[in-house]
């Protein structure tokens, strides 16, 4: 080697050279071989001590201590003992010496070397480690480097990463648990004298506002008013390297509260302390001083303040968030409640100079979140915990939290806080249901609480109060929930008004209907401001703020009429017989409304601010029709419970809202609106049903107009879902009326006659698409395809689970379409687009008709399939017509699914060549694709061949396995029972997490319902070749998400046979292990406890494929020869 001077020189030319932006990234690449190369030198380290040393270059310090680093973690064991001893001794005395110069970045890398070393050596080579960090922590000058180092040691020693042995691991969070209490109590000396220190001189503070705010809440808060005063004392002004340590402490005992358990250790004057510190975050005075003396430094040495709040709140989380609390833990869990909510109501108290809301605006935002974050532990861990002490007022923290929550100056921090309160209505919902008897006094308790949280989130989603927020909102961009801000925050608050609704239904409604009626009013009386001139109608309101006011009042309505529909389960079921009063006004105002919109036509109204108006009248239409809609469960409970006694309402509603809904079914009306009348129009006629619907002039009219060929055909969803409700209509049983009377056959030919006109288009291509066709023919008849497939599969979709007459109608009205349909899919085999949409419907057809087909035609379109997918057509599919190939692939495979579920024997005979197709046809294509594409259908269909058809390859009855015992089982078919059995092997080896879990659940599931793991073939051919890749797959750490359920599946298939697994199979594993040598086998050997059950097998099976991975990154890095800078 050169002498060490000549190499520091050389790094640091090296390094400059490497990070100059003029150097390619060739040169980079051969920099960074030979720095990798000097690394692995067994002396490297005494070069890069003295480049510690002796070097004022980052770069270099950096790279030096990266070397000790990889040294340490990697081939400790391969260093001799004395080498060992001087590198324990020299590089704590470098920290010791350069501490305060270092860059901050440089000495903690080297607290964490120094750290990795006590990870391996300590206590037994190293032995004053923790001690050395004890005198550090103790000694003025180096307070805040001892604290660095505990918290790199708990980080690193509490949880160690994988390079650790289990037993030196668990040797090490042992040595730690039993080093808590003195830490902590180091903890809390530092900061009480820091606290103590400085609250001395400011002992007599100036009057100010926010002095001696005892306030009413306290007395009642704190039990004792020594701690009310404590907590009243001025917070004190820190010096910087005060507030230094102070927030390093904090951060310290954050970390420790991840993972050591709730105990007595947590002293109370340690949590009093730190609640202290949680002051800072809420004081908005220091926050005042520095805006007041201009000063940067002033400010940043506020920010530190509000620093250090947010550190000690999330010191209280770290220990809020355990849900185990041991009894004696219990009281200062109620005291560090009492004391949070002491800052609660200092947070949300109002005086002269501040609004609630100015002084959250104040604090610092992520102070409000840990805060946030406090209420949201407390109201879901241990709100049930709380409750029932008679010191807890719990009254009085909903009312500080709902101070809290109507003052957010932020959306996200409203949201949050909405969140809080949905947990708490869950938590009042359950105790109210598991404790019926004295549910009275539960919700008195709490009824005036909700009451004003009801009223105010509803003034919160209406621009008459909350106009400036509301239209700081986005309503365009979408969300991964396909919402927009607005709809997400009018959608949190309709679960909170749902939410009290179901708790306290009577002051809801009449807290809610009053307001919609208010808007309500507005609306109707629009109609004495439309002028009509000619064809056109104008809204005559243009003054500015008219508008203004008419927008606001448009869009609350809209909100109001949601939450409206929002509500309608709760008049439905038990409720309905008390409610059906209150229920029956909403339902006749809705109707009424609807019916108002369609007739003046406000959706093609003209206005004064038609970007504005023109979009809120539609959406009111849109909401009115959307409410009465979600009001049609109750429709239909109010015709099978009044209909005999008075039908008269019941008719009159039903046929209002048609009248309402007939003139928006056209391709001239707003898709919106159409689409919301077309809804209503498939619930009125699938789910309330009524006799008379048929005979209505405006149903009638619409069946003409769909079947009028001439007639514009609507946008296609709007078509689909029309012809649902008249196909529906015709098909569907009437409540309330026997079999007798049901006039099946009328309704049959009708809905033959509706299928007809609607198919005969697609119909009469039978003919003309066999012959070649020119390119504008064929964009026609896919046109027609697409139309009639897409309203077909749609219809057979809605009947499929209905009752067997209307399945069977609904076939035979299909039938030559369907036929049709067959003769037609080899023509277009070669277009996978085409392909697809008929395949859709198949799969539709066979999920919810396959009875009515009958076997004949079942089979004969199986049969077609079968043919038209050859090899070479499966391969064009699949690796030529990219996704739309590969899911015509998918939903074939998903029909044979349909198929091979099937009970009885009729599709029996097609199980060999499904299989065959499956193993020799589809399955090669697949399985070397690194894409997921095609697999999963794949194998659930192997999944249903086993689990279906158990008996075509196990044939044995039970009566005769328990005769002649499970050895002498009958096996058929064995060769593709292997071939299935290999690809799910094979599988296991792909990188596809989905696959992978999907897999391993059917292989589970199988053995669970047929003892797949029991059978023979198994047991003695495959069982312990998936034990291996399994063991091999968390060796590997490549699916560490399935870790669990990989456990579990290696504990189900040694236990069909433990003794052959630990006398056979682990010593065949180990044996066959590379990179580790006998002596470590042996140990690996040892430690797996011959335990039989799942707990401690599974605990042995992670703690060996820990140790394999350890062992194997010990002996791996052997270091290799030497090379010369």
């Amino acid at each position: 080697m050169a002498s060490e001077e000549a190499s520091l020189r050389a790094l640091e030319s090296l390094m400059t050279e490497f990070f100059h932006n003029c150097t390619t990234n060739e040169r980079k690449r051969e920099i960074e071989e030979l720095l990798n190369n000097f690394a692995q030198q067994i002396g490297a380290w005494r070069f890069c001590l003295y480049f510690l040393s002796s070097t004022r270059n980052d770069y270099v310090m950096m790279y030096s201590l990266t070397v000790f680093e990889n040294l340490i973690n990697k081939m400790w064991l391969g260093v001799p003992s004395q080498d060992k001893m001087e590198i324990r001794s020299c590089l704590p005395k470098l920290l010791l010496t350069h501490h305060k110069t270092l860059p901050y970045f440089i000495r903690n890398k080297l607290c964490k070397v120094i750290v990795d070393i006590g990870r391996q050596d300590w206590p037994m080579f190293y032995h004053d480690f923790f001690t050395n960090i004890l005198q550090l922590i103790q000694s003025p000058a180096t307070t805040p480097l001892g604290l660095i180092m505990l918290k790199t040691t708990s980080e690193e020693l509490a949880c160690p990463r994988e390079d650790l042995s289990i037993a030196r691991k668990e040797e090490l969070r042992k040595l730690l648990l039993e080093q808590v209490q003195t830490v902590l109590g180091l903890l809390t000396g530092i900061l009480e004298s820091i606290w103590d220190k400085y609250s001395v001189t400011a002992a007599t503070p100036p009057p100010s506002p926010t002095s001696g705010e005892s306030g009413d809440l306290l007395s009642s808060l704190l039990q004792s008013p020594s701690t009310a005063k404590l907590l009243n004392q001025p917070i004190p002004v820190l010096d910087t390297e005060s507030e230094y340590i102070c927030s390093l402490a904090l951060e310290c005992l954050a970390h420790l509260f991840s993972w050591i358990p709730l105990s007595t250790s947590i002293t109370p004057s340690l949590l009093t302390t730190i609640f202290h510190f949680a002051r800072f975050g809420c004081d908005t005075r220091a926050r005042k001083m520095s805006s007041l003396n201009g000063s940067s430094q002033n400010s940043v040495l506020n920010q530190e303040h509000g620093r250090l709040g947010v550190l000690a709140m999330s010191c209280i989380n770290e220990l809020m968030s355990k849900n185990c609390v041991p009894v004696e833990f219990e009281e200062y869990l109620l005291r560090m409640f009492q004391q949070t909510f002491y800052l609660l109501q200092k947070i949300t108290k109002e005086n002269n100079a501040h609004t609630v809301k100015s002084r959250l605006e104040e604090l610092d935002e992520s102070y409000i979140e840990k805060f946030t974050d406090f209420l949201r532990l407390f109201v879901s861990v241990h709100l049930r915990r709380i409750e029932s002490y008679s010191q807890f007022p719990v009254v009085e923290f909903l009312a500080l939290l709902f101070k809290y929550t109507f003052h957010q100056p932020t959306h996200e921090g409203y949201f949050s806080c909405l969140d809080i309160w949905t947990l708490f209505l869950d938590y009042l919902t359950s105790k109210i249901k598991s404790r019926l008897a004295d549910k009275e006094a539960v919700l008195n308790r709490y009824e005036d609480a909700l009451v004003l949280l009801l009223t105010e989130v509803l003034n919160r989603i209406q621009f008459r109060y909350n106009q400036a927020q509301l239209e700081e909102l986005d309503d365009e961009t979408l969300d991964d929930d396909q919402q927009t801000e607005w709809q997400r925050y009018l959608r949190q608050s309709l679960e909170v008004v749902a939410k009290v609704m179901e708790l306290l239904p009577t002051h809801a409604f009449s807290t809610l209907f009053p307001v919609l009626q208010e808007n309500l009013d507005v609306y109707l009386g629009l109609q004495q401001f439309i002028v009509t001139s000619g064809t056109s109608h104008r809204l005559n309101i243009t003054a500015e703020n008219d508008c203004r006011r008419l927008h606001c009042s448009l869009r609350d309505l809209s909100s109001l009429l949601q939450a409206v529909g929002r509500l309608a389960e709760y008049f439905t079921g038990d409720m309905f017989a008390t409610r059906v009063n209150d229920a029956h006004t909403v339902v006749e105002r809705l109707v009424k409304v609807t019916l108002y919109g369609s007739q003046i036509k406000l959706y093609n109204i003209e206005t004064a601010v038609p970007s504005v108006l023109k979009p809120d009248l539609i959406d009111v239409h849109a909401q009115s029709l959307a409410a009465l809609q979600a009001y049609c469960h109750w429709l239909a409970q109010f015709y099978s419970e009044v209909h005999r006694q008075n039908p008269t309402q019941f008719v009159s509603l039903v046929s209002t809202a048609l009248e309402a809904i007939t003139p928006l079914i056209s391709s001239k009306v707003q898709e919106k609106l159409l689409l919301s009348s077309c809804h209503l129009l498939v619930s009125l006629a699938t789910t309330v049903r009524p006799v008379f619907l048929i005979s209505i002039p405006a149903v009638q009219k619409m069946f003409n107009r769909i079947t009028d060929t001439s007639a514009q055909r609507l946008p296609d969803k709007a078509q689909i879902l029309v012809c649902r409700a008249l196909s529906n209509i015709l098909l569907l049983p009437w409540p309330n009326l026997p079999e007798s009377e049901q006039q099946w056959a009328i309704r049959s030919a009708n809905h033959a006659s509706l299928i007809s006109a609607l198919t005969r288009d697609y119909r009469s291509l039978k003919s003309s698409a066999i012959l070649p066709q020119r390119k504008i023919q064929q964009d026609d008849t896919k046109t027609v395809i697409h139309q009639t497939l897409s309203v077909l599969e749609d219809i057979v979709e809605s009947i499929s689970g209905e009752a067997t007459k209307s399945r069977q109608l609904c076939y035979q009205s299909l039938q030559e379409s369907v036929q049709v349909s067959l003769a037609l899919f080899p023509a277009f085999i070669h277009q996978s687009d085409v392909t697809d949409e008929m395949l859709s419907f198949f799969l539709t057809l066979f999920q919810g008709l396959r009875v009515q087909m009958g076997v004949p035609f079942t089979e004969q379109v199986i049969q077609t399939f079968l043919n038209m997918f050859t090899r070479e057509q499966l391969a064009e599919s699949i690796l030529h017509d990219g996704s739309t190939g590969c899911r015509v692939v998918e939903k074939f495979l998903r029909i044979l699914q349909v198929v091979v579920q099937e009970p009885g024997q009729v599709f029996k005979p097609f199980l060999p060549n499904i299989i065959s197709l499956c193993m020799e046809q589809v399955y090669p294509i697949v399985a070397e694709r690194s894409s997921p594409d095609v697999k999963a259908e794949l194998f659930e269909l192997l999944f249903r061949v086993l689990h279906h058809n158990w008996r075509y390859f196990f044939k044995s009855s039970i009566l005769a396995s328990v005769q002649r015992g499970v050895a002498d089982e009958q096996m058929e078919n064995e060769a593709q029972f292997s071939t299935i059995m290999q690809a799910f092997g094979q599988s296991f080896l792909q990188p596809d997490i989905h696959l992978f879990k999907q897999n391993l659940f059917y292989l589970e599931t199988l053995n669970t319902k047929q003892k797949l793991y029991h059978k023979k073939i198994f047991r003695t051919s495959m069982l312990f070749q998936f034990v291996n890749v399994l063991l091999q797959v968390l060796f590997h750490k490549s699916h560490d998400l399935l870790q669990e359920e990989i456990g579990i599946a290696i504990y189900n298939m040694a236990s069909v046979d433990f003794d052959s697994f630990y006398s056979a199979f682990l010593p065949g594993f180990l044996a066959s292990c590379d990179g580790v040598d006998t002596n470590q086998k042996n140990v690996l050997g040892r430690n797996f406890k011959m335990d039989r059950d799942l707990p401690s097998f599974t605990q042995n099976v992670h703690r060996l494929v820990n140790d394999l991975r350890y062992y194997r990154l010990c002996n791996d890095s052997l270091p290799p020869g030497t090379v010369k800078l």
